[in-house]
């Protein structure tokens, strides 16, 4: 069943087409990724459906009844937003009616009061908001609905908007690189989520695990164009290398093509004066063509040139960190050499950027001591680009660098054809950074980290709000880099391709894991399974225990009839220690059996008693 429907969808940006005559549909189930390169329009396009940016042309129709909730980007919010406010500035209308009710307790009258609760109760709208809440603590979030906005984590900000998109039940979901900011449990418990068969959602990511395992359509926005691929990740990548392979059988046929028409226009002009008109304009058609071609061609691969390590590379040695009482990590002893590969994971929270902060000099650990070998160089690029001064324009900004940049190979070239190298073309030079794409500026901040040739890579989040073929070009690199790599990352695909050992932070302690990222990963899995698998088996024992303790219907009887039983024999007792007063002291036979009938008496009733207590205390 289609729920949604583009037609000749279009919207330029600053007299830029990011798209043009976009038209698809989405079916319900149907989880669709979007891919592109940075600028492409990929987040506009998001906004578009969620209506919060009008087309300039073309129309969008969405089913009647269907509710839609957007994850953007990055979480936008007022300055004194609580997080129970952030929920009900949803764009889902179920959300913002519950939200109409909540507001009606405090100014509407009793009658309409009633007509909506009548409704939200109705549509399970309450569910909704404790779903809300329950999600973030599944996330890990421990926060409740009065705490500021402002005054969470980056993590855990995401995780509030990723919880509110996912709780209110919409009927389609969009979501805006939702990857960026998490921690892998988190993301790996959002894919499982997202395969769910009747979630519908469009998804901007370039996290490839998920857009191989959860996404049914690839959509392709490259240079204003549109392209849709049914079947997962792996299946475009094989429709779009046939699709650029047919492209350049194209493109060497309109250079054979360019060649003749030129040789024919560069004939003398009297030649020339009487030839057909639109043999020229084609000539001049393609021409241009070809220029578009040039200018569109692959951003050049990362390089530098390499840098001798010394003896000593970095040591750590009982090193720890704090914040406001809680433990991040303590004692920590490391000595780095040049061929590791190491990929740091942790949860949101557990210190991984600030390590890497101490391990680079930028702060200084509350224990331990940190030693850098002589000739060591630090690439390093941190999560927040720090060292990126966005007041700056784009080419201040690389010429602070060096007016000229020596690349691999002993080639220097300028800061400005450097900038153009790496996807920075000229009408960008003087734009402010500040104006810039997230993906754009990441971009520029990391090759402005490469540049200065570094022998030791530090990279915290690489992957964030970069495109998949500037990341494709960042794992080359990395994997012919000469010195040692640590990269604190999310991105699983990421991990794997650079990476052989691990690092994991968890319940204040750093371990060293031999083995690479896939491998430590499973084991935790396989670990964690054996826990679930031991307290099952505790619980299980728990309610056995619990159930013999319970009596049963026969059990029940004997209980209500010891009671009936023991009084009987405490009276019976009572009238035989009557009966003795009464026995002449000479008739020994008949006190010797009225005491033996005593005695067994007592017996009995000891034996009923002990079992009755027994009985009642399970009752």
């Amino acid at each position: 069943m289609n729920i949604l429907s583009v037609e000749n969808l279009e919207k330029t940006v600053k007299d830029e087409p990011l798209f043009s005559g976009l038209t698809f549909g989405l079916e319900k189930g149907e989880k669709v990724g979007i891919v592109g390169k940075n600028g492409a329009g990929k987040s506009t396009l998001l906004k578009v459906l969620a209506g919060l940016i009008v087309p300039d042309e073309g129309n969008i129709s969405i089913k009647n009844g269907m509710d839609i909730s957007l994850l953007e980007q990055s979480v936008s919010f007022k300055e004194e937003d609580s997080v129970e406010d952030y929920f009900f500035s949803s764009i889902s209308s179920k959300i913002q009616k519950l939200g109409k009710y909540y507001a009606s307790l405090k100014n509407e009258n009793a009658k309409n009061q009633m007509r909506l609760y009548e409704e939200v109760e109705k549509l399970g709208l309450f569910e909704m908001e404790r779903r809300y809440y329950a999600l973030m603590t599944e996330f890990g979030v421990n926060i409740n609905k009065d705490d500021k906005v402002r005054t969470l984590s980056g993590g855990e900000q995401k995780k509030m908007a990723l919880a509110r998109a996912l709780s209110s039940g919409s009927d389609i979901i969009l979501l805006d690189e939702p990857t960026n900011h998490l921690d892998i449990r988190t993301i790996e418990k959002m894919e499982a989520m997202l395969q769910a068969d009747n979630v519908s959602a469009i998804i901007v990511t370039h996290d490839r695990n998920i857009l191989d395992s959860v996404c049914t359509t690839i959509f392709e926005l490259d240079r204003s164009s549109f392209y849709r691929h049914p079947g997962s990740y792996s299946s475009y990548l094989e429709r779009k290398a046939a699709r650029l392979e047919m492209a350049e059988r194209q493109q060497e046929r309109m250079r054979s093509v360019l060649r003749r028409e030129l040789k024919w226009l560069s004939r003398a002009p009297k030649a020339r004066a009487g030839k057909d008109k639109g043999r020229i304009e084609r000539a001049e058609k393609l021409q241009a063509e070809q220029k578009i071609q040039i200018r569109e061609e692959r951003i050049r691969d990362f390089s530098s040139e390499k840098r001798r390590l010394g003896k000593k590379i970095l040591e750590v040695h009982g090193i720890g960190k704090s914040y406001g009482g809680r433990k991040l990590f303590s004692d920590f002893t490391f000595t780095f050499d040049k061929n590791m590969r190491i990929a740091l994971v942790g949860d949101n929270g557990s210190g991984k950027s600030t390590f890497l902060d101490i391990i680079t000099g930028f702060l200084k650990p509350d224990n331990g001591s940190v030693e850098k070998g002589v000739n060591t160089v630090f690439g390093y690029y941190d999560q927040k680009s720090r060292m990126l001064n966005e007041n700056k324009s784009v080419l201040e900004y690389i010429s602070d660098i060096g007016e000229n940049i020596e690349l691999s190979g002993s080639e220097k070239v300028s800061a400005s054809r450097f900038l153009e190298l790496f996807g920075f073309p000229q009408a960008m030079h003087r734009a402010p950074i500040y104006t810039l794409s997230g993906g754009e500026k990441r971009r520029l901040y990391l090759i402005s980290r490469l540049v200065l040739n570094p022998n030791f890579l530090i990279l915290d989040e690489p992957t964030n709000d970069i495109d998949i073929s500037t990341m494709e070009a960042l794992e080359d690199y990395i994997c012919s880099f000469a010195g040692p790599v640590l990269i604190c990352s999310h991105d699983r695909t990421f991990l794997n391709i650079t990476t052989d050992t691990t690092f994991s932070i968890e319940n204040g302690t750093i371990s060293y894991h031999a083995v690479p990222f896939s491998t430590f990963m499973e084991e935790e899995r396989e670990r964690e399974k054996n826990e679930r698998r031991q307290s099952d088996q505790k619980e299980v024992a728990k309610e056995r225990k619990e159930e013999k303790k319970k009596l049963s219907f026969k059990e029940q009887k004997e209980y209500e009839n010891l009671s009936k039983e023991i009084e009987t024999l405490e009276k019976e007792i009572a009238d035989i220690e009557a009966s003795f007063s009464t026995i002449d002291s000479r008739d020994y036979e008949k006190m010797l059996e009225a005491k033996s009938t005593y005695d067994e008496k007592n017996r009995v009733l000891e034996e009923k008693f002990i079992r009755y207590m027994e009985l009642d205390e399970r009752a």
